[in-house]
This record gives C-alpha cells, structure tokens and sequence, in this order.
C-alpha cells in the first residue's frame, strides 16, 4: 500500500529517493520555522534570514558559482529562472532578438527544453556520441550567432562525465552563448568537482535530491539558482543580504528578472538542507558522493552480468546513476522494460526509472544513491536475477504481473486519460447518473 525510503531501497533514476535523516525533519518542524510569515517584518526574523543568507553562501561555495537565490520552488521552476536569466542577460545586451535557440543534448531530462520553450526559445537538439557523451563536432555546427545558451547536466542522465567539458563550454562561450548547469545530477560531483569550475555560467540546484529533503508527491521542493558575478544583477528578488549588522531583504537588483514566486523560498526544505550541510560538512559532502558512485558501479557490474541486461555506451565508469537496457529480454522473451518494473514489485523492491533518457531503448534507470548498504543492493540484484530466470521459463507469469500488491495490472492508458479521471464525489455521481442513464 506504501513504499518508501524507510523501507527498502528506491531506486528512481534521476529522482534521487534517498533516506533523509530524520532530525533534519525535527528541526525543520520547530515552531520557529512553521510559524514563521512570509509578511513579518525583517527584525522579527533574523534567525530565518540568517539561515537563509548562510546557505545561499554555502551553495555558491559547493557550485562555484558567485551568488545564489532561494526562490524558486523547484528543479524545473529553477530552471526556468535560470533560462530566464539568458534571456534577460542577452536583452540587456541587445541581442535577444537575433539569439532565439537554445541547444539541449538529447539525453537531457525532458524539463529542459520545455523551460527553454516556456521562455520564448527555440530548442535545438543535439546528438549524443557512441560514448553517450555530447558529440562535440555536432555542437560546433549547432552553434551559431543564434545560440542564446546551453542546457546540460555532467554527469549525464546515463550516468556518465562529459570528459568534454572544458572544451564544450569553450564552444558555447566564443559563440556568445551562456552555460546553463541542471543539477538534478550534483550528487555524483559533490566536494570532487563544481559546475562553476568547470564553465557553468547559471547553475540550479535540487535540494529535495541532494540535500536531505522530503521528495515525491508533487512536494515539497526548492530548486536555488546560482550565478557567475557577471550575472547576479539579474538574481530574482529579493535576495538575503548582509551589512555586517543585520541580515535584510535586498531589492537591489536593477536587471532582476523580477519575482518567480510569491514568497522568500521554502523555508521548510531550505532549513532542513541547512542541518544537512552543517552536520555533514565538506568532508561528509564529499563521502556521500564517493559512496553513490561507489554503489552505482557495484550495481551497474551485477546487473549487466544478469541474462537479457545490457549495459549501453561501453564499459566507462559510471557516476551516480547508470541506464541498463532490456532490449535483449524483449527480443528474446517479449518482456519489456515495463513488465519487469511491475514483476520487480512482487519481490518487495521498488521499480527504477523506465523509458528514460529515450536514447536507450528498454531503458531502466537506476541511481541507488548513498544511503543504501550493500545489503540492500544485493537484494535488489537477486530480484533482478529472479525475474530475468522466470522471463526465459515462465514469460507469461512476468506478463501478468504484479501479484503481490494491493491493486494488479492496470489498464495505463485508461488510468491516466482525463477522459475517465475522477478526482471528487461530485464527479463520480455524475458519472454514475450519466452510465445509469445510459444503459436504460
């Protein structure tokens, strides 16, 4: 009936479910932070501005970037501030007008071009190489005089290092573009490297994937956006800032992109990702990091020994997630990516990420993060192991899958359509009223 983090190992790829520990949760529970209002006056507040102004700095110093906002929401709400900063930056120059594209990899998360288009660009895709990485020759001729920005996470969504980089951000910059960083991945690079460091102009960060916040749901999130200095005038405000003194809200911002959202932040998500980084610091930061990848290899090894599980784009190290494949199960037993997710069910582990990035075909996402013991990843490879052998015995049994849970195989397609979506009592009666006439 419910899965979680507490229970066993969830292994969304790109979502990052990972246990949070819990006394983040207390203190972001304290009355002091639930009874705060987004109205009061700055003197009444100084402990929330205080947290506030200290992890934005803390987040600029992780992604080496210059100045950071609190404001957005979300990943894709951070993303659009960021694309809307490429936006406003080349308006201020003159320039928006003849620079209308912005140039998104194909193994981007599907957030990144919908912000890009939600802002007014066109979006140009380009291809991904043999070794799943940008194809650097495809990004010289996709970048032009019209080039507004680039969209890119490193590591990829299959979980490999755009070794590339440098050279990468060469590109764009000589072209008058700006870098545009998704942290949805920062797990893989935390303490080790910086998107700022590495030529990112606008980097967005997902606390509710790194930092030791609630995720799923719909909520909560936050999403913070930071930026090189020569991009801070265009920050949301306002911003927290500090004069030795008092911390107070700053609207000193003359090419804001203005307001993404009504309030400072979330205030929830921001406090409880300010105990996480305080307790954990920089060395604690860097361990988790060091045992994600650790812990994604170990599977990616165990799973692509399994029968009808390849590993795509060759043998290079993986980061914090990796994409198996199920193409060759398919071919050989017709149970698809899908039915395996659902069998896996069965066996009391949750399902990865399926169908995603596109570029694989039969793709299982799988990112186990940190906070899982070998344990609990060896449960998850004799799951694996158990529905590959009853694919090539028993197919039919993987097919009608799940078994073991609350509610069977459902009808997806029915589930999903807004034709037969029921969300109140009203709905259903007047449903029921329409079918009973209907049938008389």
């Amino acid at each position: 009936m419910n899965f979680g983090v507490d229970s066993g190992i969830y292994p969304l790829g790109s979502c990052t479910m990972k246990y949070n520990p819990k006394v983040n949760e207390a203190l972001a529970n304290l009355d002091e932070v639930r009874w705060v209002h987004p109205d009061q006056d700055e003197s009444e507040i100084q402990g929330i501005l205080e947290i506030m102004y200290k992890l934005a700095s803390w987040l600029a110093e992780i992604t080496g970037t210059h100045a950071v906002s609190l404001q957005p929401a979300a990943g894709a709400q951070g993303e659009l501030t960021g694309v809307l900063i490429i936006r406003a930056y080349h308006k201020l120059n003159g320039e928006l007008g003849r620079r209308d594209e912005i140039i998104v990899p194909d193994s981007a998360h599907g957030t990144n071009p919908a912000s890009a288009s939600m802002a007014g660009f066109k979006v140009v895709v380009i291809p991904s190489g043999e070794d799943g990485c940008v194809d650097v020759e495809a990004l010289k001729e996709a970048v032009s005089e019209r080039t507004a920005g680039l969209m890119l996470t490193n590591p990829n969504t299959l979980g490999i290092f755009e070794e590339d980089i440098l050279e990468i951000a060469d590109i764009v910059h000589e072209a008058g573009g700006l870098l545009y960083y998704d942290g949805a991945n920062l797990n893989a690079i935390l303490g080790k490297a910086r998107p700022g460091d590495m030529g990112f102009d606008i980097v967005h960060v997902n606390l509710h994937k790194t930092f030791s916040t609630p995720h799923g749901g719909g909520g909560p999130g936050a999403g913070p956006v930071g930026v090189k200095e020569h991009l801070e005038g265009f920050l949301p405000v306002p911003v927290v800032s500090f004069d030795g003194e008092r911390y107070y809200l700053n609207y000193d911002l003359p090419n804001s992109i203005g307001r993404v959202r009504s309030t400072l932040g979330n205030v929830g998500v921001l406090v409880r990702a300010f105990a996480y980084i305080l307790s954990m610091g920089p060395q604690g930061l860097e361990r988790a990091a060091e045992v994600a990848v650790l812990n994604s290899n170990y599977l990616a090894r165990r799973l692509s020994e399994i029968r009808g599980f390849t590993l795509p784009y060759g043998e290079k190290p993986r980061k914090h997630e990796f994409v198996l494949s199920c193409s060759v199960l398919k071919s050989e037993t017709g149970v698809t990516a899908k039915h395996v997710a659902k069998r896996l069910l069965d066996y009391g582990v949750h399902a990865p990420t399926i169908y995603f990035p596109p570029i694989v075909k039969e793709a299982l996402m799988i990112e186990p993060t940190e906070t899982e013991p070998v344990e609990s990843l060896d449960r998850l490879v004799e799951a694996f192991r158990s529905v590959s052998e009853e694919a090539y015995s028993r197919p039919e049994k993987v097919l009608g899958s799940p078994y073991n849970t609350s509610v069977g195989l459902v009808d997806e397609v029915k589930a999903s359509s807004p034709r037969t979506l029921c969300i109140t009592w009203k709905m259903y009666k007047d449903r029921l009223r329409t079918s009973e006439r209907g049938s008389r």
